[in-house]
């Protein structure tokens, strides 16, 4: 079945994942329509896939031969799109970043669940192919995960395109990446966190560097609980491109029960164990973009509606505030697991 897509939105992954997949899913996605807050780049995209150009959103959405909506960046409309979406009965891809509050997410959740569509978040950590060996290699080589350690170095907020109408404050972008890689955390080991702890530098509204640390229950009696430190840093200047990309660490490092692995987004996987050292270079494998849009596919054309995605979200987002309240109280929080 041949899915007719609408795309609200343009981002920054437009060029390097979205587009291409599109292309070379073309036996499974058919693009009818396409609505940007950037007129010239959504009319010269609607041009390359013989789309129709929308002036609104809502006329996109409630658009007879559009089944679903791709949302591919934050605009100034919020969860506007989504709300619209839900209102037509149509399945939503939310590829944007999480820069939302809680709260919204949890109204989200219940309107979507109201109005019965499939939503898919995308999460590319998970589906990236080193990802995917990683997870392999879990289960069949390295044992159990005992530490995590992850790092997300990004440029300050003087490389990032300012958008009319969208919240530019560094902090709403560090907690969008930092719940990216909760969700990477929770999903590499299988597990929901039971407390947290989190420090941060500089302001508040604006900190340079902010580290999580969570703790999961113990994978078997035997074993200690498992770590996951995760931070992500905007310390360094823009000014001084030459330093952000400086020997930049490993995106994940995972001490398991019999080796370790050094994971570097999306293709370069290098591990140890008893044998020595094991390169891993999967350029082979099926990109991210056509992993995450195969499974939009399936989540939209299956009889069991998808609706984990949006709850990983919220509880990825929910993580993130006990680390804010970790850091305003200066103690490790407990994670409520009856509210997850």
């Amino acid at each position: 079945m041949k899915l007719r897509l609408g795309l609200i939105g343009l981002g920054e992954a437009w060029s390097q994942r979205h587009r291409p997949s599109l292309r070379m899913l073309q036996d499974r996605f058919e693009v009818r329509a396409i609505y940007s807050d950037v007129p010239l780049l959504g009319e010269q995209a609607a041009r390359e896939f013989g789309a129709v150009h929308c002036d609104g959103y809502r006329t996109l959405v409630q658009r007879s031969d559009v089944d679903a909506v791709l949302i591919l960046e934050n605009l100034w409309q919020g969860w506007l799109p989504v709300l619209a979406a839900c209102d037509a009965g149509k399945a939503v891809y939310w590829a944007a970043d999480f820069d939302f509050a809680e709260e919204r997410a949890d109204e989200l959740s219940r309107r979507v669940e109201q109005a019965g569509i499939a939503f898919m978040a995308e999460f590319p950590r998970r589906f990236a192919p080193a990802t995917l060996r990683l997870k392999e290699l879990i289960a069949t080589r390295l044992g159990e995960p005992q530490l995590i350690f992850c790092h997300r170095r990004v440029p300050g907020d003087e490389q990032r395109p300012k958008r009319i109408g969208v919240d530019g404050g560094s902090q709403r972008r560090t907690e969008a990446e930092l719940v990216q890689l909760i969700d990477w955390c929770r999903y590499v080991v299988g597990n929901e966190p039971s407390s947290v702890g989190s420090i941060r530098h500089g302001k508040a509204e604006a900190p340079d560097y902010w580290a999580i640390s969570l703790e999961f229950p113990p994978t078997r009696p035997d074993l200690p609980p498992v770590v996951a430190q995760l931070s992500c840093g905007r310390y360094i200047p823009a000014a001084w491109p030459e330093a952000i990309h400086f020997r930049p660490p490993s995106a994940m490092q995972i001490r398991c029960d019999t080796g370790v692995a050094f994971v570097d987004l999306p293709t370069t996987l290098v591990w140890f164990d008893e044998a020595g050292r094991h390169m891993e270079s999967l350029e082979t494998e099926l990109p991210v973009g056509e992993q995450l849009l195969t499974q939009f596919h399936r989540a939209v054309t299956s009889l069991v509606r998808k609706m984990g995605d949006l709850e990983d979200a919220c509880r990825s987002l929910r993580i993130l505030r006990i680390a804010r309240e970790a850091v305003e109280t200066g103690s490790r929080q407990k994670v409520n697991s009856t509210a997850e």
